[in-house]
């Protein structure tokens, strides 16, 4: 089935992301530990992620043009954190430094035998992206927009300029942010985690909430990624379920905000549902090859190999 939508042309960017960036430490552990227990850890690694940051370069290594929105700190994080979004291409300039803040960080317990993770994670308050400071040239500068919507006023403003330009709104979203109500019906694809749909509508029959969600909010187009299962889609009245590819995986990490990237490519490639799903389940994939949630994000080539195994 096609999107049937219309994409603006002629933009500078293929697409811009407001929302959150981190700097990630992972930790693998043989096991997850019980409580009360000590256990030694694997390895240590340091690395930048972060929801639509990480989607941005997963965009980038695809071969796309993309662009980021946030805040960081002005700490050494930060400046890592800048300095690895302009290293794979990404345009930055609306990256706002806060002094005196600390930049966004995460540990990430990983199980070595799944890869499968636990994140612990803080956000400087400071951080925070408002309304007034959402810049309306910058949001509408690309074909697509992609929000997390963790800063809601904000996002729900940077919604209503895409909205106006005739530009699509996409959400990666796993979390209820007081407000959300608001932004939703501003959001053409929503792609939540599989948790999400239930604690949005009470309904436990994951395809039932995606089908209240979209009746709820008008949201054209509404799915939930379900890591090893694939992902499951309602649009037009249809169900779509796309399984997972089989990969050696070493760290789950990021491979929703990879999903989210790889799902934009299709979009704006022009690919049907069922392609745009594979695709995006097939960047994801790649992405688990290594700990980190970039280090792994796959080029076009790799995603074509993928796909035509």
């Amino acid at each position: 089935m096609e999107f049937g939508i219309d994409l603006p042309h002629g933009k500078p960017y293929d697409a811009v992301a407001l929302g959150l960036n981190a700097l990630d430490h992972l930790v693998v552990v043989p096991h997850y530990p019980e409580f009360n227990t000590k256990i030694p850890f694997l390895s240590h690694t340091v690395a930048p992620g972060g929801q639509a940051a990480t989607a941005m370069v997963a965009l980038a290594r695809l071969g796309l043009r993309a662009r980021y929105i946030g805040k960081v700190g002005d700490d050494d994080f930060g400046r890592v954190q800048i300095q690895s979004l302009l290293s794979e291409g990404v345009e930055a300039s609306g990256v706002g430094i806060v002094e005196g803040a600390q930049s966004q960080s995460a540990f990430i317990i990983i199980d070595r035998e799944s890869g499968e993770r636990t994140i612990l994670w803080h956000r400087d308050d400071r951080l925070t992206v408002t309304a007034d400071e959402v810049d309306r040239e910058m949001v509408t500068s690309a074909r697509a927009l992609h929000l997390d919507g963790h800063d809601v006023e904000a996002s729900i403003q940077a919604a209503r300029f895409a909205r106006e330009a005739g530009i699509p709104v996409v959400i990666d979203i796993d979390n209820l942010y007081p407000g959300a109500e608001e932004l939703l019906p501003l959001v053409d694809f929503l792609i939540s985690s599989s948790s999400f749909p239930e604690r949005l509508t009470g309904e436990r029959d994951l395809k039932v909430a995606l089908k209240i969600i979209h009746e709820q909010t008008g949201s054209l187009f509404v799915a939930a990624t379900m890591g090893v299962e694939g992902v499951m889609a309602y649009f037009r009245g249809q169900y779509f379920h796309s399984p997972a590819f089989k990969v050696e995986c070493r760290d789950t990490t990021g491979a929703g905000d990879a999903f989210h990237g790889g799902f934009i490519y299709g979009l704006l490639a022009g690919y049907s549902v069922e392609a745009t799903l594979r695709f995006a389940n097939a960047v994801a994939a790649l992405k688990c090859r290594a700990l980190g949630g970039r280090t792994s994000l796959p080029s076009r080539d790799e995603v074509n190999a993928l796909l035509a195994s």
